[in-house]
């Protein structure tokens, strides 16, 4: 299968076009700041129409810098939302409610054919306890990247 890169400039504006008319969209994810999770050219995410973001929801949007994040929201205060992705230690983005595109239904991880979705018991558990751990991500992130990645590299 050939893969093709669109910028996120082409690429988002389409997605948000295709979930205000109420559709999903499949695609895969770029970058490694949702690891250890999702990993960029590997995983795929399922977006969907955003009637409401929770704590804890994994969102695209749009920052107040101007460019696209995949993140989770860590804090909502009014109409603006705190995001950090996963595989973030200390980086957090702003955005505000309308600029978020989609919310995610689910996620194809690890080349499989069936998605795990977000309102499933293995997501919401693995959702909790990474968000517990965050005082803790750091060392988790390293042994990671430095030791499970190199026993078990992930096929791309």
């Amino acid at each position: 299968m050939k893969t093709v890169f669109i910028p996120n400039e082409v690429l988002v504006p389409e997605i948000k076009r295709l979930i205000d008319d109420g559709h999903t969209i499949t695609f895969r994810v770029r970058g490694l700041s949702m690891r250890i999770f999702l990993e960029g050219s590997r995983d795929k995410i399922i977006l969907g129409p955003c009637n409401s973001v929770r704590i804890g929801d994994v969102v695209l949007a749009e920052t107040v810098m101007g460019y696209y994040v995949l993140h989770r929201v860590i804090r909502i205060e009014g109409n603006l939302l705190t995001l950090q992705g996963d595989g973030n230690i200390r980086d957090v983005e702003n955005c505000i409610m309308d600029n978020v595109v989609g919310v995610a239904l689910g996620f194809y991880r690890k080349g499989r054919d069936v998605p795990d979705m977000v309102t499933g018991i293995k997501w919401r558990f693995y959702s909790e306890i990474w968000i517990t751990l965050t005082p803790v991500r750091r060392y988790l992130l390293a042994f990671y990247e430095r030791i499970w990645l190199k026993l078990f590299p992930c096929g791309k």
